[in-house]
């Protein structure tokens, strides 16, 4: 149950890393999510923590590099 759990999540990632002109951010951000969602409540947690990291990764970077220049 557990491979086909992080197939999924794995799955979910590439997928979202795919939406945008941002990868790398996206990448990190859904593998930042699913971490921590994954710390947080297991594989559906996981899920869910990486589909938020990937939308929201680009404007967490971009308010990030506004506030420190």
């Amino acid at each position: 149950m557990k491979i086909s759990t992080l197939g999924l999540v794995a799955a979910a990632a590439v997928l979202l890393a795919a939406c945008g002109n941002t990868t790398e951010q996206r990448i990190g951000g859904a593998a930042a999510g699913a971490g921590t969602g994954a710390l947080v409540a297991g594989p559906v947690g996981a899920v869910v923590g990486g589909a938020a990291g990937a939308i929201t990764a680009p404007t967490v970077v971009r308010e990030t590099r506004r506030a420190t220049r």
